[in-house]
C-alpha cells in the first residue's frame, strides 16, 4: 500500500509529544517513569501536595491523555458529595475535568489533547500550558478533595467556600 503525499506531510508533523514532555520534566528535574513509548509517568510536589501525573500517546489519533492525581482518597462515606461537587467543579472549567481513576476513590484533573498539525516545537508549548493549567487546577480544588478525604463535611457550606476562587496568598 503506497503512502499519500497528505499520510506523508501528517506523519512528519506530528512527532510523539512524550518526548517533548520528558523535555519539560528534565528542564523542570523531575524525576520521571517513561514506561513505554506511549506512556510517561512522574510524581511532583505542588503547595498543597503530591500529585502523579501521567501521559498516554495514542498515534492513532493523534492524541495525548494527561490526567493529574491527586495523593489523597475520598472516603466511601462521602462519594455521593464528591460526585455532586465535581460536577459542580467542572461546569465552570474550561479545559479539562475531574474525575476518579477507574476503580478507585482518587480524583484526578484529565484531559486529553489532540496534535495534529503540531509541530515539536508547538507541541512542547502545548503541553508545557496543559501542566501548568492543570497544576493550577488541582492547587485550586485540593482543600474541597482534602475535606472529602475525611469522609463526610460537618457541614456542607465548607464544600462551598473551600470552591470559592481566592485572590493573592496568605
Amino acid at each position: 500500500m503506497s503512502e499519500t503525499a497528505s499520510e506523508r506531510e501528517f506523519y512528519e508533523d506530528v512527532a510523539n509529544p512524550l518526548d517533548s514532555v520528558e523535555e519539560i520534566l528534565c528542564a523542570n528535574d523531575w524525576v520521571f517513569d517513561r514506561m513505554t513509548e506511549d506512556e510517561l509517568t512522574v510524581q511532583i510536589t505542588g503547595k498543597m501536595g503530591e500529585y502523579k501525573l501521567f501521559f498516554q500517546w495514542q498515534e492513532e489519533y493523534s492524541a495525548m491523555q494527561f490526567c493529574c492525581q491527586f495523593d489523597i482518597d475520598v472516603k466511601r462515606e462521602a462519594m455521593d458529595e464528591a460526585a455532586r461537587t465535581m460536577t459542580a467543579i467542572n461546569s465552570g472549567l474550561w479545559l479539562g475535568h475531574f474525575d476518579f481513576r477507574e476503580n478507585t476513590q482518587i480524583p484526578c484533573f484529565r484531559h486529553t489533547t489532540l496534535f495534529r498539525g503540531m509541530t515539536q516545537t508547538s507541541g512542547a508549548d502545548h503541553i508545557e500550558d496543559l501542566v501548568d493549567i492543570a497544576l493550577a487546577e488541582c492547587e485550586r480544588f485540593y482543600p474541597v478533595f482534602d475535606i472529602l478525604s475525611r469522609g463526610l463535611p460537618q457541614n456542607v457550606a465548607d464544600l462551598s467556600l473551600a470552591q470559592m476562587q481566592v485572590s493573592g496568598e496568605a
